[in-house]
């Protein structure tokens, strides 16, 4: 009772933050491009969150956090159009909902289908903001209690909660988070600041890469390209039918299976990690074992879709706990969401127990946002089916191009740099090759996220305990382990033991089929070239330095694993899921365009941005692909570059924003936005 009395001032402040017209107005928006990114497959919320990042910058914080938590609700929403209409799943927590609401749409159910899933998604996103909130005002005494060790053993158990449930072979899932770690330790070192993997002759790498160039490069650059390649339009027809009650009277008759597969995403979405990725099947395996007549599923059972359509809007509740009580990401989104939440305001709020201290009010505002986005974007959603259904049915050649300018665009603001590009190209280029052969990539950013708070609570712990250590034996075994970090130890051995058992059956990437011996392996070695570079590269770093310390230990471990891959590729047959590749099986390999051609367009763009700066590259690219890539008229192409260009000049003008310049803005005065 004194906590819920102590909970209550932070409860009645949180609605008056958030019942302010302007920041309803702003929660809307943020619905409104949650559906735009969620309804075209691949661009979830971590593209959608990437894209707003730049726009972070000082921004009201509870502005910011109603146009975040806007887009994060409603896409687990908005990605069943794709699932559904298009039979493609509109993002990775989605993949389940395509076994039975396509089939659904084939035989004339799509509007039945439609409006189960987005029943099942508002009772969901309900179920999750309820228990968020339960679980705050009931964790929040102990959250208070947590000190370095107790936030180290909890990064450690979301670390190997990433990599050993992150897909089928359980090693690559731990080499892909430590692989992500490494990268994200590149820069200046927290303690001595000795550089790792950079150099001061060449700058740019020397703060580090940013993480709105690694989000949109490891996820939405590789689905954008896989799309493309395809040169069709997303969907082949726009009808849905009827039957939109009785989609909702679907949903009613089977509200416990809603109940259930709503919690199931409340506790998958809790454990850091897992979210999207693997939640959706589990709620669909519950679904099937628990009906009687299995028969109809696959085949259009509207129980398949109600399932997993529960379990994604709640998890996003789960994923919410970790993130905000521990700072430890439940899924790839909730990374980008942490790495938003630093940069508003003038950043005073810090994810963490210090959220809970401090910004009480803030942190029970994001949980209101949550509930009211989920039936903003529900209404939202019913209302823009119809509209969105002919949408589906543009070529995604038109699309493409337009999506490329807008991530370029926003990986440019996180550091004003032209490298800023050419990064975003080689992580983009290296998500392609982690997609095609089976590497989670939600594990690789989550890792990426981690490295950091990792690094400094391990070398924060270390010096504490030494001093303690120093005063007296028993203070320092005390000071380490603590009843929490002991609690936490055990759950960590034990979701271990149960992951390793289970990681055979989850698909990290989606159901890729198994290829040749020569590509998968040769990747690997690149692979791990790179880690021991970088262990040699710390290693040079002087021994009194503890800069050197964390990269070396997790290149160690990464070696370790790296060589049992090799080992298990050199022993067993081409029919091993080790050997997945998408370029051999699948819808990859009977595209219509091959990788490297529709990866030189797009390289086109960045060599010539160098050379001319980013419009009038801008200008070349949209007309260029129009004309000869997608094959439009001359006049619809002019008509398509002039509009990009004054959509992109109308930004920039209205966020204050520059171009990336090139070689011609040194030798040219030119006005703006040539300039």
């Amino acid at each position: 009772m004194e906590v819920i009395m102590e909970a209550l001032p932070a409860l009645g402040d949180a609605w008056a933050l958030i019942l302010q017209p302007v920041v309803l107005g702003y929660l809307v928006l943020g619905v409104v491009m949650g559906l735009c990114i969620g309804v075209f497959p691949g661009l979830g919320g971590i593209a959608g969150l990437s894209l707003l990042l730049p726009f972070m910058f000082g921004m009201d914080p509870i502005l910011g956090l109603a146009l975040m938590v806007g887009m994060v609700a409603v896409v687990p929403t908005s990605d069943t159009f794709a699932s559904v209409l298009m039979g493609i799943p509109g993002s990775s927590a989605s993949q389940a909902t395509v076994l039975d609401g396509f089939p659904m749409s084939k035989k004339g159910l799509a509007a039945r289908a439609l409006s189960a899933a987005f029943a099942s998604s508002l009772f969901g996103g309900l179920v999750g903001a309820t228990f968020l909130t339960v679980f705050i005002l009931i964790a929040r005494p102990i959250v208070l209690e947590f000190r370095t060790p107790e936030l180290l053993m909890i990064t450690i158990f979301g670390l190997s909660m990433v990599g050993i449930l992150a897909g089928r072979v359980a090693i690559k899932g731990i080499v892909a988070a430590g692989l992500g770690m490494l990268i994200g330790t590149i820069g200046e070192g927290a303690s001595s600041g000795d550089l790792r993997m950079s150099s001061y002759d060449f700058p740019y790498l020397t703060d580090g890469l940013k993480l709105v160039i690694v989000g949109l490069g490891i996820f939405a650059i590789p689905e954008i390209i896989s799309l493309l390649r395809q040169d069709r339009a997303i969907s082949r027809a726009a009808q849905l039918g009827g039957g939109w009650l009785d989609g909702v009277r679907d949903w009613f008759a089977n509200i416990w299976l809603s109940v259930r597969c709503s919690i199931i995403g409340v506790v998958v979405g809790v454990i850091p990690g897992l979210g999207g990725s693997v939640v959706d099947w589990i709620a669909y395996g519950h679904a099937v074992q628990t009906t009687k007549d299995k028969s109809n599923f696959g085949k259009g059972e509207v129980r398949g879709v109600i399932g997993p359509e529960s379990s994604n809007n709640a998890k996003e509740g789960g994923g919410l706990v970790p993130t905000l009580l521990f700072g430890i990401p439940g899924s790839g989104s909730m990374a980008i969401f942490i790495g938003a939440i630093a940069l508003l305001g003038s950043g005073q709020i810090e994810v963490g127990p210090a959220m809970l201290k401090n910004n009480l009010d803030i942190t029970y505002s994001i949980v209101w946002l949550l509930a009211l986005a989920n039936v903003v974007g529900t209404i939202i959603c019913i209302a823009a089916s119809g509209g969105i259904a002919k949408l589906t049915t543009i070529r995604f050649a038109l699309l493409a191009p337009f999506l490329f300018m807008i991530i370029s665009f926003a990986a440019f603001q996180s550091g004003q740099n032209l490298m800023d590009l050419v990064a975003l190209f080689a992580i983009g280029f290296l998500g392609l090759l982690m997609r095609r052969f089976d590497w989670s990539r939600p594990a690789f950013l989550i890792g990426f996220v981690l490295a950091t708070p990792a690094e400094n609570y391990a070398n924060q712990a270390v010096q504490i305990a030494s001093s303690r250590f120093r005063r007296g034996f028993e203070e320092g075994i005390d000071y380490i382990f603590s009843p929490i970090v002991i609690v936490l130890l055990i759950i960590t051995v034990l979701s271990v033991v149960l992951g390793l058992r289970q990681a055979k059956n989850i698909m990290a990437e989606g159901d890729v089929q198994s290829g040749s011996k020569r590509a998968p392996l040769v990747f690997l070695l690149v692979i791990t070239g790179y880690i021991a570079y970088a262990f040699y590269d710390a290693a040079s770093i002087p021994s009194y330095s503890r800069d050197r310390v964390f990269p070396m230990f997790v290149a160690s471990v990464c070696l370790v694993g790296c060589a049992f891959l090799i080992i298990r590729m050199m022993l067993k047959p081409e029919t091993d899921t080790i050997f997945a590749d998408r370029e051999r099986n699948g819808e990859d390999a009977n595209a219509k365009h091959g990788l490297w051609p529709t990866l030189a367009w797009f390289a086109g763009l960045l060599i010539l941005t160098s050379l001319l700066g980013f419009i009038l590259a801008l200008v070349i690219f949209l007309f260029t692909f129009m004309r000869f890539r997608a094959g439009v008229s001359l006049v619809f192409a002019t008509i398509y570059t002039v509009a990009g260009l004054a959509f992109m000049c109308g930004m920039a003008w209205l966020l204050n924003r520059d171009f990336p310049p090139g070689l011609l803005q040194e030798y040219v005065d030119l006005p703006w936005p040539l300039t």
